[in-house]
């Protein structure tokens, strides 16, 4: 029987010099797949951030100074930082970089959260922040012109309620 690529041994077939080279060809093919599986697996793997600390709770650390001066000041070198705010710290540039690229969507609420907070309640936190890690400044500004669509939106809305509530009362 000529071996071809395709051919398959089944346990009738013998092991003959002709065949080696076919199987071989296989094995190798084979391997070099389970290789790029595995790389591609465990560049999966580190394809997000680890989601460890997804779970802690943003509103106690926005509604509490002392907690989030320290988050604050473990991000600006000036103080401990908690093991969450070191993997924060660790991955704040590369997110910072790629935009978030690595960040899970729950990630990525978070730090807008985070960010618009900062930006309308603490700025010259925000602003120190920016300085150390380099930003452009995009950030606010894109955040401050939706926060402005929205106010017009809102206001739009409200102002054609009343229009609406005056013209049925007349």
């Amino acid at each position: 029987m000529a071996s071809s690529y395709y051919s398959v041994l089944t346990v009738n077939d013998a092991v003959t010099p002709s065949t080696v080279p076919g199987m071989m060809k296989n094995s190798f093919k084979t391997m070099i797949l389970l290789v790029y599986l595995t790389i591609q697996s465990n560049a999966t793997e580190t394809s997000t951030y680890t989601t460890k600390y997804d779970g802690i709770d943003l509103d106690e650390i926005l509604d509490n100074d002392r907690l989030l001066t320290g988050y604050v000041n473990c991000l600006m070198d000036l103080g401990p930082c908690t093991a969450d705010g070191k993997e924060l710290k660790k991955n704040l540039p590369d997110a910072i970089e790629n935009d978030c690229k690595k960040c899970t969507e729950r990630q990525r609420e978070g730090a807008d959260r985070v960010c618009h907070y900062l930006i309308d309640n603490r700025p010259e936190d925000w602003t120190k922040l920016e300085e150390k890690y380099k930003s452009d400044g995009s950030y606010r500004a894109k955040y401050l012109a939706s926060k402005q669509t929205k106010d017009e939106k809102e206001s739009n809305a409200t102002k054609s309620s009343e229009d609406t509530n005056n013209v049925s009362k007349e």
